[in-house]
């Protein structure tokens, strides 16, 4: 195995273009890229960032969708001691506005469809230096491709260390402006390797896997899980955005081993025609994270991709998975099914009070957690850096409790937290409660304004198809379930909930439409 001299994207390029040049690194759209190609593909790419000025700090911003040259930017500015700083292309002008301005880039990196939003902001950006089309195959004429063609491919001795920060990944922004989280090169090695050192293959990756990747590279999950199957020498495919039938298409084409997604898309996965044990015979594992599966989305699932399953918990200051809910566990019945696991090896998880007490085991509390891959900080952000992570212990915005065997049970976002009269009410408890209806297909529950009672609860239903249940029958459903001051007391019934990229639903938005208007 790799030792810890290797623990730097560059040590670890070199090493598999030297060990296994010809393995594929990545499969997008048809295309193989091997380790050998990707690696010298990468060092253009660091090379071309030198010439233009670029140096260790600096920060180079990318809004596009993903492939092949995504990850060659992704490495290449590695190798450099370069901060690629992703950003979704999902967002609006402002949002992207506010992202260039805060993190300071010096060049943007955009596919030619997302360039007029860089192009609206740009006047406003002083730091801004140079704004490039990132085009690839089929547009050799210009952009990203071009701009780099005359590089060198030799090596790069930048003097890079596993400390130094590699990426900047903005926060979904649940809670005020998004917040730059910087992740060292060390992020993306100590999992794999405290793993092992355990002898623990709850989550693993193996050099001869072929791994699907239904996260966006562009968020923190979907970014980490590319780096963990890059540096055991694994095969990524890559969608250039998550589309269900692609997906199901992939996994037999591709001989995808193992899978990356958010319980919602494995839902619109098995839901797709051909999905099925004799598609998915490939398949040896199935991760998922975001949420805990129902004991409906785990029958569902076992049956139809026909592999062990796993759930992992991570943020994106933990750098890294934190808990992990094992194969062996997925058993129907099984209570620990609503939890988010067992504290993965080199970690460690304690749940403490307003005060940063230790609470024992029962007590519901906020997620602090100590973790080698933990980020460097928030970029700018000194004061909120020494919040989240001053003692070393990272306080996560998650309220949960662990229970007698060290199984983590998360009730809710801190953040939201509904608080009626004094009660705390964690929405997920309440969501879980009204999904056992018959006629609810998903539901996000959230609190508003109340002079009375401070806020009330409010349960935004999508109805299954065919049915049309009324506020008065949910509450009638809901007595006896849950105690009286959770139910909520006002409905609304959506044709959709609004989502980010990773399919988290989002509650700020929700409550900002029903502000004045629940009833």
């Amino acid at each position: 195995m790799p030792g810890p001299h290797t623990e730097t994207v560059a040590a670890r390029s070199a090493l598999h273009a030297d060990l296994r040049p010809d393995h594929p690194a990545i499969i997008c759209e048809g295309r193989e890229t091997s380790y050998a190609a990707l690696h010298r593909a990468s060092n253009r790419t660091a090379h071309a960032l030198t010439s233009a000025g670029l140096s260790a700090g600096d920060r180079v911003a990318y809004l596009g969708r993903e492939n092949e040259h995504y990850y060659d930017l992704v490495l290449g500015c590695a190798k450099t001691g370069v901060v690629l700083v992703p950003i979704n292309w999902r967002l609006t002008a402002d949002e992207v506005d506010h992202i260039l301005r805060d993190s300071g880039a010096r060049t943007v990196f955009a596919q030619g469809e997302f360039l007029p939003a860089v192009e609206r902001v740009r006047d406003n950006l002083p730091q801004l230096r140079e704004v490039l089309r990132f085009d690839g195959a089929g547009h050799r004429a210009e952009g990203f491709l071009a701009w780099k063609g005359n590089a060198p491919d030799t090596e790069v001795t930048a003097g890079v260390e596993p400390s130094d920060p590699m990426v900047q990944m903005y926060t979904s922004g649940t809670s005020g402006l998004p917040k730059g989280v910087v992740l060292a090169h060390r992020t993306f090695f100590t999992f794999i390797a405290d793993m092992r050192r355990a002898d623990c293959d709850w989550i693993d990756w193996q050099p001869e896997d072929r791994t699907l990747i239904c996260f966006p590279g562009l968020h923190s999950g979907g970014m980490a899980w590319f780096m963990h199957a890059f540096n055991v020498g694994a095969t990524s495919v890559v969608m250039e955005m998550f589309v269900a039938e692609e997906a199901v298409r992939l996994i037999p084409a591709h001989h995808v081993t193992t899978v990356w997604a958010a319980p919602a898309m494995l839902d619109m996965m098995m839901s797709e025609r051909g999905a099925g044990p004799e598609a998915f015979s490939s398949l040896r594992k199935v991760v998922y994270g975001g949420a805990p599966i129902s004991p409906t989305q785990l029958e569902r699932s076992l049956e139809v991709f026909g592999c062990e399953l796993a759930q992992m918990y991570a943020a994106a200051e933990t750098g890294s998975v934190v808990t992990c809910l094992p194969p062996a566990d997925h058993v129907l019945g099984n209570p620990r099914l609503t939890s988010a696991g067992r504290v993965c090896p080199g970690n460690v998880v304690r749940i403490v009070d307003e005060d940063g007490k230790e609470q024992p085991p029962g007590t519901i509390g906020q997620v602090s957690v100590w973790t080698p891959a933990h980020f460097v900080e928030y970029f700018r952000q000194p004061e909120a850096t020494a919040r989240a992570l001053g003692d070393g212990w990272l306080k996560l915005g998650d309220a949960g409790y662990l229970d007698e065997e060290g199984y983590l049970f998360l009730c809710d976002r801190i953040n939201d937290t509904i608080i009626v009269a004094g009660q705390n009410i964690y929405p997920v408890e309440v969501e879980n409660a009204l999904r056992a209806h018959p006629a609810v297909a998903d539901v996000a529950v959230v609190g508003v304004p109340d002079e009375r009672w401070g806020e009330t609860v409010h349960a935004c239903v999508l109805a299954t198809p065919g049915s049309e249940p009324t506020g008065r029958e949910l509450l009638l459903f809901l007595r006896g379930r849950l105690a009286d001051f959770k139910i909520p007391t006002s409905y609304s019934f959506l044709d959709s909930l609004p989502r980010n990229p990773t399919g988290k639903v989002l509650r700020r938005e929700l409550r900002q439409r029903l502000a004045g208007t629940a009833r």
